[in-house]
């Protein structure tokens, strides 16, 4: 699914980079950055269509995090699933319990955003542990969509900086 995305072209292009946001939300493991190297040809300059992948993807994955934040909601009624995730040989639900809750008794959403906003890190984990935790949608799709924009603008701006190319 990624090189689809690096190939990406044209308005068509956009549609695979809202897809790929959403999937990479709740289903795709890898990250979402790939998105930044999709060679849209749309007419626009490179700030334009920079600006343009980077929305069509915040609203992508905040879409994705809202289908992922009502999988956690009906989760956390299902106590066999969090008996079985916390049976399991990694107990992912006490480890992610610890890092979010962490962030998110001391940040609430922000903290989520900020998570989110670290570049290179599969958020997946992330996204369903906040979903677990928390119970506003549009909160949590605010949350996601800001640490969405804010993961693809700290990328541009590490890339930028470590080829000398300021963006």
């Amino acid at each position: 699914m990624e090189h689809v995305v690096e190939t990406a072209t044209g308005w068509v292009g956009l549609a695979i980079i809202f897809v790929y946001s959403f999937l990479i939300a709740f289903a795709l493991p890898g990250v979402s950055e790939v998105v930044l190297v999709a060679p849209l040809d749309l007419g626009l300059s490179q700030f334009g269509r920079l600006a343009l992948i980077i929305l069509v993807s915040a609203v992508g994955k905040a879409a994705g995090s809202v289908f992922a934040f009502h999988i956690g909601q009906e989760a956390k009624e299902s106590g066999p699933v969090i008996k079985f995730l916390r049976e399991s040989r990694f107990d992912v639900i006490e480890w992610s319990e610890k890092k979010t809750l962490k962030l998110a008794r001391k940040w609430g959403y922000l903290g989520m955003a900020l998570a989110l906003s670290v570049p290179f890190f599969p958020d997946t984990l992330s996204i369903y542990a906040f979903a677990v935790l928390e119970e506003d949608y549009v909160k949590f799709a605010l949350a996601t969509f800001a640490g969405s924009v804010g993961r693809l603008l700290v990328t541009l701006g590490v890339v930028g900086a470590a080829a000398g190319v300021s963006v």
